[in-house]
């Protein structure tokens, strides 16, 4: 694989430099300390009044394949066609009213993706690939998985261990090794207000 770290402006930690989305996976196993090790790193997440509104539903490929197959089959096709490659897949799901009052929590979406950020940095440090997607049938996963409406299905995830870019069809080949941008600094950034 080429050089994957990203170009960045100014200096962060190397470990978020090396954090990036492949989807090319060799199919190895995750083992049971790293499923472990990736799940404390989000358990350890912040959030509001604590509150820890994430839950995640998962199958490593070894392990559970016939729980990997149901969780792959509610991808899409185009993801489907590479997460097959991955050694676990998780459906990501936040608990949407305070546990304690049941009023609607502003802030579970927020925080479900600061313990899914945790989970693939751990991913990162522990030489693992992981890519978080959109792409799968909410519907489909709260009712075949029995969420209940409660809860919302957010995200997936794939983790696994790095493959080759010639391992993909050409145009997925392409993304994985094309250069890594991001908008510059003074996109995204503001004053005390939003600007006018």
């Amino acid at each position: 694989m080429p050089d994957r770290l990203a170009p960045v402006d100014h200096p962060i930690h190397d470990l978020l430099r090396a954090r990036w989305s492949p989807r090319s996976f060799t199919g190895e196993p995750i083992t049971g300390a790293e499923f472990a090790s990736l799940f404390e790193a989000a358990r350890w997440a912040a959030s509001s009044n604590n509150e820890q509104p994430w839950h995640f539903i998962t199958a490593r490929r070894d392990a559970d394949p016939d729980g990997f197959a149901r969780l792959l089959d509610l991808l899409t096709p185009n993801n489907q066609g590479w997460a097959k490659n991955a050694g676990l897949l998780v459906v990501c799901v936040a608990r949407l009213h305070f546990a304690a009052t049941g009023k609607p929590n502003p802030t579970a979406l927020y925080d479900l993706g600061a313990a899914a950020a945790q989970l693939c940095l751990q991913a990162t440090a522990l030489g693992l690939a992981a890519h978080q997607m959109r792409g799968f049938d909410v519907a489909r996963a709260r009712t075949e998985l029995g969420i209940p409406g409660s809860h919302e299905p957010v995200a997936c995830i794939a983790v696994g261990r790095l493959g080759q870019p010639e391992a993909l069809p050409e145009a997925l080949a392409a993304r994985e090794v094309a250069p890594r941008v991001r908008k510059p600094q003074a996109e995204i950034l503001h004053g005390a207000a939003w600007p006018g």
